[in-house]
């Protein structure tokens, strides 16, 4: 019974002393409270349960969606459900621990998300948050961001307005407006195309007048006796009986058997 007991205990330290570090994060070792490298990487880690505590912080990127109000610039309060993807540079991962420790999402990502989230958000209207310039709110957001966590050993990827929830009434007058220059557009298409209509027919008629004056101008007294001569000598060579009554200038056919 003691032996078992023995082996038991035995097996106990044993399992109790191998600490496993997933994908996808890394791991250091603490004794007696203080950090000691080298910073453990996937795989088993050996430790002495009694005296050290293997910290483990994930390095992979994390993706923290945040609910929030954000203040628009005329003064309303928009609500917001807004993703933070980072990581954790592995280099760094002592220092943040020493520095800030392992809640660093709560006392520095989140906290300075939120204040650049109010700062940048103040400065547009709050239909644009949900129009074409959502993207220049997530991306000075996240420039914000990356200036006051600079070389806290944090990478802030990209900042996703997810979803936004627009004051009462507001989607009405976003939603007329939308339309009254969708018509609006609508309209200068059709003037765009009457003008080019008209600059088309306005093309054709000055060509039509340009062919009747030319053809005019080419219709004179000579150009008409030349012309009847050619049709008489026609007349005369063909070897069909006819009459014939001209003045020389003009013949008028009488009889064509």
């Amino acid at each position: 019974m003691k032996k078992i007991l023995l082996n038991l205990t035995v097996i106990s330290l044993m399992i109790s002393s191998c600490a496993v570090v997933n994908p996808g994060e890394v791991g250091v070792k603490q004794k007696f409270g203080r950090l000691k490298g080298p910073i453990q990487t996937q795989g088993l880690v050996l430790v002495n349960p009694l005296i050290t505590e293997l910290v483990k912080i994930p390095i992979r990127t994390v993706n923290k969606e945040v609910g929030l109000n954000l203040p628009s610039k005329e003064g309303l309060n928009v609500a917001a459900e807004i993703s933070i993807l980072y990581h954790v540079k592995e280099g760094s991962v002592i220092d943040i621990i020493n520095d800030v420790g392992i809640a660093y999402e709560r006392t520095l990502i989140l906290s300075t998300f939120r204040s650049a989230s109010a700062d940048i958000c103040a400065k547009f209207y709050a239909k644009d948050m949900h129009s074409g310039k959502r993207a220049q709110i997530e991306s000075e957001i996240k420039n914000q961001m990356v200036n006051v966590l600079e070389g806290r050993g944090f990478v802030i990827e990209a900042i996703l307005l997810k979803s936004i929830k627009l004051p009462t009434g507001l989607y009405s007058a976003i939603e007329g407006k939308l339309e009254a220059e969708q018509q609006a557009q609508q309209m200068e298409f059709v003037l765009q195309r009457e003008t080019k209509e008209a600059e088309r027919k306005r093309i054709e008629a000055a060509g039509i007048r340009d062919a009747q004056n030319i053809i005019k101008e080419g219709i004179t007294e000579a150009n008409i006796e030349w012309k009847s001569l050619e049709v008489l000598r026609e007349l005369s060579s063909s070897p069909n009986a006819k009459i014939i009554i001209t003045d020389g200038k003009t013949p008028v056919l009488i009889n064509n058997d």
